[in-house]
């Protein structure tokens, strides 16, 4: 049997790696251009918005507590952010209790909505008309 700091490792690293992440995001300031953030390599590759584009301004958004700012960069980002922050307490929880909880992403069904979500943004974000040029910042 693990003692609850053995258990707890785990979450503390993964806690401590995203305050890093954070950290950088928050110093580097991808909403102003020129940054040391580079843009989305898709987008200069391939011209096109992809499901991950604006979630370092996005993410800074959040940081500063600018929930429009931040729905405006990735509306797709900020729930990804929020399903990631559940897992991580649910998590977190069962370390501390020695056993598993379930976890949304364990449903039979999870990966495939998660599938037909990401490809729906990346397809509605991309056509060109009114209302959803909208979701191109």
């Amino acid at each position: 049997m693990q003692t609850l700091a053995a258990r707890l490792a785990a979450p503390v690293g993964v806690a401590a790696v995203s305050a890093c992440v954070c950290a950088a995001v928050a110093w580097a300031d991808p909403t102003t251009p020129g940054g040391p953030i580079p843009p989305c390599p898709t987008r200069v590759l391939f011209g096109v918005w992809c499901p991950g584009c604006g979630s370092s301004r996005m993410l800074y958004s959040l940081l500063h507590l600018d929930v429009p700012a931040a729905l405006r960069y990735n509306a797709l980002g900020v729930l990804a952010v929020l399903l990631l922050g559940w897992s991580f307490a649910v998590w977190t929880a069962g370390r501390v209790r020695g056993h598993r909880i379930a976890q949304w992403y364990q449903w039979r069904w999870a990966p495939q909505l998660v599938l037909w979500v990401v490809l729906g943004w990346f397809v509605v974000r991309n056509l060109p008309v009114a209302p959803f040029n909208e979701l191109r910042v």
